[in-house]
């Protein structure tokens, strides 16, 4: 991994001097980990496709897989969100809700330097948590802000299991009729619960580290925030989600709630063989040989 990561490293510096933003996709990096150039690096969340969403990536059946590369196909289970899905309409953040902040919102959102939308600046000078290898917690990984990556339903009898394909992260979702904990120990995917309203999963989630961002944007989340997401397949390839945050310490009213849409997908090649885990060791590396010298840092 790590002798393969330094080859990109090489490559990339190459890319430096004519790029407004350097994502390095063997890594599946973006926001804290890119290095754009100092203009605001907006439309560039993650691999244009129709609609705004991520591009297919051009299957290579590298694992033998008989027919690894057709098109999966099958019946409509609407109850049934088993499966490897990528974002494929909808944006990879909640857009800009600056105005619903409350004044302790806004202070924290003033804090907070991301390296996309808006307030862009180049990664070496923001503090985007995933730039030293902090999760990117929950809302963050459900948009799959991360160019290409995925995540996968594993359905269990009492529980459901989302597995994010970037950093190798994961959340568990209580089928059970548990309720939430009262006074829950934050952590950074949160404590969830899901229940059936008809065809639609609705997940309920609480708990959530405050040092999570809710988007790439820098959006905040403060300790008393919930999310809540809707799930529901439209088709046998094609699933739609609304996730909306309340929290009323940092929002005047609930963010969120623009419909993204989900496509089932194929193998997708050599970028599947990877593995996903963000080491620190190799962040820093990153770091001192690609963001840094694009932002001008000279590192001794």
């Amino acid at each position: 991994m790590r002798k393969r990561f330094m080859g990109a490293v090489i490559a990339a510096v190459a890319m430096l001097a004519c790029s407004a933003l350097v994502v390095a996709q063997g890594r599946g990096r973006q926001g804290g980990a890119a290095a754009p150039a100092p203009q605001p690096a907006q439309g560039r969340e993650g691999t244009a496709g129709p609609g705004g969403g991520q591009a297919p990536i051009p299957c290579v059946n590298q694992w033998q897989r008989p027919n690894g590369c057709a098109k999966p196909t099958g019946t409509l289970k609407p109850r049934d969100l088993s499966g490897v899905w990528m974002r494929t309409r909808g944006s990879a953040n909640l857009g800009d809700v600056s105005a619903l902040l409350t004044p302790a919102g806004r202070q924290v959102y003033n804090s907070y330097k991301p390296s996309f939308g808006p307030r862009a600046i180049p990664p070496a000078f923001g503090n985007d948590p995933i730039g030293n290898c902090d999760p990117m917690g929950l809302t963050r990984n459900v948009f799959t802000e991360i160019a290409g990556r995925t995540f996968e339903f594993v359905p269990g009898p009492d529980r459901i299991v989302e597995f994010f394909e970037y950093a190798h992260q994961y959340r568990t979702i209580w089928m059970d009729g548990r309720q939430l904990p009262k006074d829950p120990e934050p952590r950074w995917m949160g404590y969830s619960t899901g229940r059936w309203e008809g065809d639609t999963l609705v997940v309920d989630t609480d708990g959530i580290d405050e040092r999570n961002w809710a988007d790439m944007w820098g959006h905040p989340l403060s300790p008393r925030a919930r999310v809540q997401e809707r799930y529901h397949r439209t088709s046998f390839d094609t699933f739609e989600v609304q996730i909306t945050i309340t929290d009323p310490d940092y929002y005047t009213k609930p963010v969120g709630g623009e419909t993204k849409v989900y496509g089932l997908q194929i193998e997708k090649g050599m970028d599947d063989r990877l593995e996903g885990f963000c080491v620190p060791s190799e962040e820093q590396a990153f770091n001192k040989t690609i963001r840094d010298p694009a932002a001008g840092i000279v590192n001794k």
